[in-house]
């Protein structure tokens, strides 16, 4: 069945609609596990929100890269008093700030008045500059901006992180409440089949007891079998009507719809099997577990740190900013005698504090931060092995104990099979039929038990080598 007409009949409990061609495909309306996780995958909010932490990382990004946009300006200061025109300064310009630490910036000054300081007296048309300014001391292999553009593109790295961890954390979820969704389902189904079986047993013991056949005690002995199997069915109808509530709530669409699953779907239950160790963990698991999510983003963020670190290291130098300016009055002729080198406006700056306490400071912060960074990345790869390792061993436990209680539900159906046959004869009583019957739902049901166990496990195991979301 197609997932569109999943969708619609999961709908159809939301709207209370009972359309004809849902009778159709009642005998079809059933939900596999990859249909399940591809519309979780698609619709669910967190699944939703996962997808948006790709574009928190490259709004932040855009943002770092912003304090690189090249900025017009323009100042304008003028005083006039009582007719006089004490003065008038305009300054407009352009800077473009570089990934080189270099701020290229031109501009053009028209300044005039009658009390003017001398120092900003311009031609009468004015005068144009063009020149740079950079930083030869603190800032000249890494500033402020490139600090924080650098740490921008590692956290759109980790917003990628981000995206898989949540990822992996709802399907796994997900796929946990599936399975038991399916577990509740056999267990109920095998509860049904074991009624149905007694109450036909019953109907035949009470005949022969009516005839004479039998003791009358038998058909209290069978009366009391078909009771039991309709506890254990009532018991496992409950588990599956709050199993099928649990998958409700992983299911929406689009446009963050809830959806409830529509009475009558029922999850793969014939399909469903055991499923070996992947051979991709029989390798090397150190390097499977090194490309987990978790690992690589807490890398980034040591990264990071280094960055900073990096930056305090910066700040010990002295502050020596260097500024040229060429200076001239026309910029619309050839060049020409008055385009000269002599013609400029140069400053230098420095600036360094005596002590360096405060820098020195920002220097031991950043080595503390890194190393306690550096602490923490060992100790969770150390416990990520650990629950790693472990979920190996529950899937390989759990794939060996389906096969050993496949065997077990063939030999209690045997036996079960054998002891009808006696009892037929004459030569079993009800009492070792109805055990050989118990003993065989509760094999069916161990059996059903380890399939849910051995799909858990595996999906355990993706989700603790964090691959479950690619």
């Amino acid at each position: 069945m197609s997932i569109l007409k999943k969708i619609l009949l999961l709908l159809l409990t939301i709207f209370q609609i009972s359309p004809g061609w849902a009778q159709e495909f009642e005998a079809e309306n059933i939900l596999t596990f990859e249909e399940y996780i591809e519309l979780v995958k698609a619709n669910h909010p967190v699944a939703r929100q996962a997808e948006n932490r790709l574009q928190i990382g490259e709004a932040d990004i855009q943002q770092a890269r912003g304090v690189f946009d090249p900025k017009i300006f323009n100042n304008t200061k003028q005083k006039n008093f009582k007719g006089t025109e004490y003065y008038s300064i305009i300054e407009s310009g352009l800077k473009i700030p570089t990934w080189f630490g270099i701020e290229l910036h031109g501009g053009y000054d028209l300044n005039e008045g009658a009390y003017l300081n001398p120092q900003n007296l311009t031609p009468a048309n004015g005068l144009w500059y063009g020149g740079i300014s950079v930083s030869l001391g603190e800032g000249l292999f890494i500033d402020e901006r490139r600090a924080e553009l650098r740490k921008a593109q590692l956290f759109q790295k980790m917003t990628q992180m981000e995206r898989e961890l949540m990822l992996n954390e709802l399907i796994y979820e997900a796929g946990k409440a599936y399975w038991k969704w399916f577990e509740s389902y056999s267990v109920m189904q095998t509860y049904k089949e074991a009624i149905e079986i007694a109450e036909e047993r019953y109907q035949g013991v009470r005949q022969s007891s009516l005839a004479g056949e039998v003791a009358a005690i038998d058909t209290t002995e069978a009366r009391i079998q078909v009771q039991n199997n309709r506890i254990g069915y009532n018991e496992a109808r409950l588990e599956f009507e709050n199993a099928s509530e649990l998958i409700s709530v992983y299911l929406w669409l689009e446009g963050v719809t809830p959806l409830e699953i529509a009475e009558g779907t029922i999850p793969a239950f014939q399909e469903a099997t055991g499923i070996p160790i992947d051979e991709q963990f029989l390798g090397d698991i150190e390097e499977l577990i090194e490309q987990h999510p978790e690992l690589r983003r807490s890398g980034l963020k040591v990264d990071q740190l280094e960055i900073d670190r990096r930056w305090s290291r910066e700040q010990l130098k002295p502050e020596l900013n260097l500024k040229y300016n060429v200076l001239t009055e026309s910029i619309d002729k050839i060049p020409s005698a008055e385009y000269s080198l002599n013609n400029y406006n140069f400053g230098l700056e420095f600036e360094m504090p005596l002590f360096l306490r405060k820098e020195r400071g920002k220097v031991k912060l950043a080595n503390l931060k890194i190393a306690d960074a550096r602490l923490d990345l060992d100790n969770y790869r150390a416990n990520l092995k650990y629950k790693a390792r472990a979920a190996l061993n529950e899937w390989k436990t759990s794939n060996q104990q389906l096969e050993i209680y496949r065997q077990n539900v063939e030999n209690t159906r045997r036996l079960l099979e054998g002891e009808r046959r006696m009892f037929r004869a004459g030569e079993s009583s009800l009492f070792m039929v109805n055990s050989r019957q118990m003993s065989y739902i509760n094999a069916q049901n161990k059996f059903f038990e380890y399939i849910s166990k051995n799909r858990i496990a595996r999906l355990k195991t993706f989700y603790r080598f964090g691959l479950i979301g690619e």
